[in-house]
């Protein structure tokens, strides 16, 4: 007893509070059960039991010793400038930057290719879809044709959808024709040659050309003018000579 009672006077000092920060409180109050809990309530062998208490304990203590701290005019918090040299280097942390981002690459890629492969999914339903209303359209269409051929029915109406959709279709193209217009080849013909005149039909007789015969010519008409090869025509000059008359100026020739 005694040397301890000579080692506590050795290391006891009276000094300030702000020198020594001692604080000695009891857990702080649970706002649970509104209750200080005591050590006695504690279960050693519990870690969670044990493990609040001791935070709790601490927390009393701060909430004793920060207003005596400002009381004092000592500051509790780090400033803005305050550098510390970290506990890793720069080396280590430059490798966990790059994991990090390998990672985040990783993830990206992986999302967009389950957002690929959710769009081909999409599309092949869709096709399916298409596929299937079509198929589903012809049976019909099939079945109406039988029992039409058989008797058993007198609708038509299979051709009537088929002819509106064939017009509904063609004038979607006509409506496209009219909306685009002639090309730039044929604007270029339009301005050179010009647009024309009627084609269609010009070449019919009217009731006035009809009875026109002004311009009739009987000798042209029955062919007896000359170079037609008539009765009273004369034979054609560039007459060819026959195949003897040829071989003659042939050989003469030689």
């Amino acid at each position: 007893q005694d040397g301890l009672k000579q080692c506590l006077a050795e290391f006891r000092q009276q000094l300030a509070w702000v020198e020594r920060l001692d604080v000695t409180l009891g857990p702080v109050v649970d706002p649970v059960s509104q209750s200080a809990s005591t050590s006695d309530a504690v279960d050693p062998e519990n870690d969670f039991q044990r493990e609040m208490s001791f935070y709790r304990q601490a927390q009393a203590a701060v909430l004793e010793a920060l207003p005596r701290l400002r009381k004092l005019q000592v500051p509790t918090r780090r400033p803005d400038d305050y550098f510390a040299e970290m506990a890793k280097s720069d080396q280590q942390m430059q490798k966990i930057r790059q994991k990090l981002k390998s990672k985040q690459e990783a993830m990206e890629r992986s999302e967009k290719a389950k957002q690929l492969r959710a769009m081909r999914k999409y599309g092949k339903k869709v096709q399916v879809e298409v596929l299937q209303r079509r198929q589903k359209e012809k049976k019909n269409m099939l079945n109406a044709v039988k029992k039409y051929q058989k008797g058993l029915s007198d609708k038509l109406d299979f051709l009537d959808e088929e002819q509106t959709s064939s017009q509904g279709s063609k004038k979607g193209n006509a409506s496209q024709r009219t909306k685009k217009g002639p090309n730039a080849k044929r604007r270029y013909k339009n301005q050179k040659f010009g647009f024309g005149g009627k084609k269609k039909g010009s070449k019919w007789n009217t009731k006035e050309s009809f009875n026109d015969v002004s311009s009739f010519q009987s000798k042209v008409a029955h062919n007896k003018g000359p170079g037609r090869g008539g009765k009273g025509g004369k034979k054609a000059l560039n007459k060819r000579p026959g195949k003897r008359a040829r071989q003659k100026m042939k050989n003469r020739a030689r």
